[in-house]
Formats: structure tokens, sequence, C-alpha cells
């Protein structure tokens, strides 16, 4: 089955606006291995990040903060894309996610739900309110001390 442009815009709408209205992974991990904060200064997106490691692996990921909706249900379906990969593998994937919000998506790469985001690419400026969570996350992983800022 394959869905037409108005049937993808309504899809990305519900799917934001569901992650915004009810964000998964929305609390504050006090057992967290890596902690980083994300500052998008053009909406005012804030979020700390929460990372425990496991074995190599992202055990558990969660967030705190406030922002867009475009933001906070980038975060929600960040860290549930996240859960169980390897670090090498997150940050393929967050390099995959930008490049199918800036038009030039990798063939064959699944994003499972992350795909809806891709409607983002509309809207040029709000790459950078959909990409904060990432950007952060990466700092977390890396150890980057300093916040994250999309700017």
């Amino acid at each position: 089955m394959s869905l037409g442009h108005g049937d993808l815009r309504e899809l990305y709408q519900e799917v934001i606006f569901d992650h915004n209205r009810s964000p998964r992974n929305f609390h504050k991990m006090d057992d967290a291995d890596r902690v980083a904060e994300g500052h998008n200064p053009l909406c005012g997106d804030q979020l700390t990040l929460y990372v425990r490691l496991k074995d190599g692996l992202i055990d558990e990921v969660s967030f705190v903060g406030h922002g867009c909706a475009i933001s906070t249900a980038s975060a929600s379906l960040m860290t549930e894309a996240v859960k169980g990969r390897t670090i090498a593998e997150v940050e393929a994937l967050f390099r995959d996610f930008h490049a199918l919000l800036t038009g030039e998506p990798p063939q064959g790469r699944d994003f499972g739900k992350l795909e809806v985001l891709a409607g983002v690419r509309e809207f040029p400026v709000r790459v950078k309110c959909a990409t904060l969570a990432w950007h952060t996350l990466h700092n977390a992983l890396t150890g980057e001390a300093a916040a994250a800022k999309t700017e």
C-alpha cells in the first residue's frame, strides 16, 4: 500500500501530536551513566538527556525539558529508536536521520517510526528542532561537556 502526499502529511501531524502530548521516556534517570544538555535558541527548546549503557549497548535513555512539538516528538521517537543499539549503530542512525531531514536520505535504511519526521524537510528551519535531541545524545555518548546547540 502506498501513501499519498496528503496521507503522509496527516500521519506526520498525527505522530508529532501524539509524541508531543505523551512523550515516551520523559523522566529524569537517577542512575544514568551519561547526561548531556541541549538547547535550540531558535525555538527555546531545552532538554536534558540521560543514558545508561550496559554491555556496550544503550540500555536505557530518557529526557526531560521543554520545547516545541517537533523537538519533543523527535526526542520521544529517538529514545524509542536507540534502545538496545550500540553507540556505533546510534551514530550511523543519526547521520542517516540527518540526511533524511535535509533531503538526501540513504537508500535501503529502514527508519521505522522516525520516517514520519521526514516531513520536516518542508520546513528547513525546523530541522534544528528535530535534530536537537540527536545532537545532545551524540554529546552524551562522546562525553562532550559543552551543551549541544543547534545554531
